[in-house]
């Protein structure tokens, strides 16, 4: 698998955001990613429901 196509600075604020290290984010598959951003998304809006 090819890793993803994000800048560094991304890719650093993901792995710090998601608790992982950056190469398991470079390497993630988008599919994931993106579930992995929802999940975290969600856990932020139900700390702060505005």
């Amino acid at each position: 698998m090819q890793p993803l196509k994000i800048s560094l600075e991304t890719a650093q604020k993901l792995a710090k955001a998601l608790g992982i290290p950056i190469e398991r984010v470079m390497h993630m598959p988008p599919h994931i990613l993106m579930q992995k951003l929802l999940e975290l998304e969600k856990k932020e809006n139900e700390h702060d429901p505005s």
